[in-house]
């Protein structure tokens, strides 16, 4: 069997494929390890799964303000320096590495030991830690179908998309409305920001809650870690009806959350669009117009042409309850959404991952068996 570690700190849309990919790996009798950040999301997060192994590694966020560069490289000389230190007490046979600069120590040093390793992209646009660490020969790099990089050979890419965790799953409404503590019969509208959730999807939920309760809809807002405490406000709709808006600040009951949605507003991270493909959630997806490289409209670009959503850009929100009403009662739309979601979601890019990972591990192994049969 295999040992393997898996750099996946810094945010739920690198840490989340982790464990998806640790849990698979586990299951056919593994051993793995999780290399995570100290930030809050991260800490909350590996709280539902006890039974992995997690070790926090140095490191801080990348800026090109003076003291926030000067931060960053102090911190990626610490994780260097621990990966080291990590690879030569854990004796992995392979590292595999989720994007974002929590994944440069751990990848260099392999580079270095000679060590084989990975990276997976989830994103549509590779991200900046990808492209810079992609010129270190990584045996493998794991790639959204149809992106690139430029340098890479073809033999090192697999278009194999983000591997979403077996426990996210299409899950009958009612059932996870009752879980959640919704009426069943109202339509409900998820706004989602991310793992560290959206100033302006919050505040969009604030101001225009009012007109969407008029035509008798709610709203579950996941906020965001430290975006305000867990609140419900009801609003009467009408005599027989009450509308509530429910603000959360973290939910591990995403196939809940997902599952009990008629139309999900969202952030357009790679991870979330993944587990909304697999729930079959029709989205309008509004991207973060500050993220690196503008890599969100992208992925939200893609999940359009394919049929699964709609892209709406934030500096059109004030309009935006029009659109989710138009689209929450047209059920022909949602349901030409679910069936090109489940169109996409046909290739298990987990399972393709992990025999990808063992089959790696052993021809490093054999190459290894080799060398040693060489030696005088």
């Amino acid at each position: 069997m295999n040992r393997i570690l898996i750099s996946c700190g810094g945010t739920g849309g690198h840490l989340a494929p982790g464990i998806a990919v640790a849990e698979a790996l586990i299951s056919r009798g593994h051993t793995c390890w999780l290399l995570i950040s100290h930030k809050k999301v991260d800490a909350r997060l590996v709280q539902k799964y006890p039974h992995l192994t997690f070790i926090k590694s140095p490191g801080a966020p990348f800026g090109l303000r003076p003291s926030e560069l000067l931060r960053f490289l102090l911190a990626q000389g610490r994780s260097l320096v621990a990966s080291v230190q990590l690879l030569k007490r854990l004796q992995p046979d392979l590292v595999i590495g989720f994007g974002g600069f929590s994944s440069a120590g751990i990848s260099l040093a392999s580079f270095v030991k000679g060590l084989p390793w990975v990276l997976h992209e989830s994103n549509r646009i590779p991200g900046r830690a990808v492209r810079f660490l992609s010129h270190f020969a990584p045996a493998r790099v794991y790639l959204p179908i149809g992106v690139g990089i430029r340098h890479l050979s073809r033999e090192r890419i697999r278009f194999y998309g983000c591997p979403v965790r077996e426990e996210i799953q299409r899950l009958p409404m009612g059932q996870s409305r009752v879980a959640l503590g919704i009426d069943e019969h109202c339509k409900l509208v998820v706004v989602l920001g991310g793992s560290q959730g959206a100033s302006a999807l919050n505040e969009w939920v604030e101001s225009k809650f009012e007109l969407l309760a008029r035509e008798g809809v709610s709203v579950y807002c996941v906020t965001g870690l430290d975006k305000g405490e867990p609140r419900v406000v009801e609003t009467r709709a009408g005599e027989e009806v009450t509308a509530k808006s429910f603000f959360v600040p973290f939910t591990d009951q995403v196939s809940e959350v997902l599952s009990s949605a008629d139309l999900v507003v969202s952030r357009a991270g790679a991870g979330t669009i993944a587990e909304m493909v697999r729930c079959r959630t029709p989205s309008v997806l509004i991207p973060y117009p500050y993220a690196s490289d503008d890599h969100q409209r992208a992925n939200a670009l893609f999940l359009e042409k394919q049929g699964g959503g709609i892209l709406v850009e934030q500096s059109y929100m004030q309009d935006l309850h029009r659109e989710v009403l138009d689209l929450l009662f047209n059920d022909w739309m949602l349901q030409k959404f679910r069936l090109n979601l489940e169109r996409m979601d046909r290739e298990d890019s987990l399972d393709l991952i992990v025999k990808d990972l063992e089959s790696l591990c052993l021809k490093a192994k054999q190459e290894k068996l080799e060398r040693k049969m060489e030696m005088p």
